[in-house]
């Protein structure tokens, strides 16, 4: 029995040169592999009539990041050449908070937020765990998004690491955390991606130890 199709928009969170020639390189997945994904998802998505929202963050002019005006602050050719549908400008972490992107979303009875852009741990989770918590099903496209890494004074954890990490964790509800290929392999056959839940996910761990 074909299951009830969601109703998607596509949100491409800050795909800008900060990200890619700036001060903030993502380096996992590799920043190439994760723009061709994002292309291929908005072509997939216009293709299909899925409205494609913009989002971008920028700081004062002054800022050492996102500063307004900036090179680094713009929007990444592979999407800026892209159609979209809407485009929301941000200041801080999620693309839901002090936006006009939730009322545009209900007003189109939008059902389920497909994510993709940058970075995994900070953007991508604010506005996933937001969405979900507002009644929005969620989906991530994990190779579509990306990490950077950190060190601070509670240790060092590489792009890799973070990544593996808030995706596996966003999967255990907040989330359906899937690849681009299968996300569009659900668009077209009609099959439903479906998150996992947090006791499950524990369980299973607790048995292959």
């Amino acid at each position: 029995m074909r299951q009830q199709q969601p109703k998607r928009a596509l949100i491409v969170i800050d795909v800008q040169n900060e990200y890619v020639t700036g001060n903030l390189r993502i380096e996992y997945p590799e920043v190439n592999q994760s723009l061709a994904n994002i292309a291929k998802a908005m072509d997939a998505a216009h293709a299909v009539g899925i409205p494609v929202v913009v989002v971008q963050h920028l700081e004062p002019a002054t800022s050492p990041l996102f500063a307004r005006g900036s090179e680094f602050a713009k929007v990444h050719p592979l999407v800026a050449e892209r159609p979209y549908d809407h485009f929301v400008e941000k200041s801080v972490a999620s693309a839901l908070t002090g936006t006009d992107l939730g009322q545009w979303l209900r007003e189109r009875e939008i059902d389920t937020l497909s994510v993709v852009g940058y970075m995994t741990q900070n953007c991508d989770d604010a506005t996933v765990r937001q969405a979900h918590h507002e009644g929005w099903k969620v989906e991530l496209l994990h190779d579509a998004a990306g990490s950077l890494p950190y060190t601070n004074n509670l240790g060092t954890a590489t792009a890799e690491e973070i990544h593996r990490v808030f995706t596996i964790v966003m999967h255990t509800g907040f989330a359906a955390v899937l690849s681009t290929d299968e996300w569009l392999n659900a668009l077209e056959s009609g099959e439903v991606p479906q998150a996992d839940n947090v006791y499950l996910s524990n369980q299973r761990a607790i048995k292959a130890r």
